[in-house]
């Protein structure tokens, strides 16, 4: 048994322990059901961990993550998530979470092979050729990366208002908003992109779904 491996066993009863010793019934609460009010859509790097970077407890936070952060119509693993998350525990906010420094995102800008990856990136490269002359207008290189992260975002927020998901539970009146947020991973602070929906009023009509 590696050391490695080892540790994160030892860590995990630590862990137990201490939450023990602040509330014998820690566990047992939390086995009865969550109630968490938020679903957070965020990468899958291993810098930009959900719960920590918002302060949040267990059951606070529903999470649902892949690399750059994507909201692709045709992931059933991404779409069983949102439904779950919107229908059955009725969260009240969705925030999709990008972080400055994406290896995704500065994957897309490129023309390196690096797997299977190379078709999950193709939707960040599509968006790169829809904005590339506000894009290549910046001739900061850092400037025109973190651009290409907040834009990748935006347009994921966009994408999860054009789910039927969603759009169903505003037609219903169920209380929902979306958020989209980059992190900064050299700070810790996240920045608000200020691009929030909570009707479909502002999708164009091609996108508003009669249902």
């Amino acid at each position: 048994m590696s050391n490695f491996y080892k540790k994160i066993l030892d860590n995990n009863k630590q862990w137990v322990e201490s939450q023990l010793a602040l509330d014998p019934d820690y566990f047992n609460d939390l086995s009865k059901g969550q109630n968490p009010p938020l679903l957070w859509i965020g990468c899958s790097d291993s810098r930009v961990p959900a719960n920590e970077i918002i302060g949040a407890k267990p059951g606070e936070v529903f999470v649902h993550r892949n690399i750059a952060n994507l909201v692709i119509h045709t992931d059933m693993n991404m779409l069983s998530v949102l439904d779950y998350a919107v229908n059955a525990l009725k969260v009240k906010h969705i925030i999709v979470c990008g972080h400055y420094g994406c290896g995704g995102v500065k994957a897309a800008m490129g023309n390196e092979s690096i797997g299977i990856i190379d078709n999950w990136i193709r939707h960040i490269k599509d968006l790169f050729r829809i904005h590339q002359e506000e894009l290549l207008s910046i001739d900061d290189e850092e400037k025109r990366f973190n651009k290409l992260v907040e834009l990748n975002v935006v347009e994921q927020v966009y994408d999860l208002a054009k789910t039927s998901i969603v759009q169903n539970a505003w037609k219903i009146g169920q209380e929902l908003s979306l958020h989209g947020w980059v992190y900064g991973l050299n700070s810790g602070y996240v920045t608000d992109l200020d691009v929030n929906f909570s009707c479909n009023k502002d999708l164009d009509e091609v996108f508003k779904l009669n249902i």
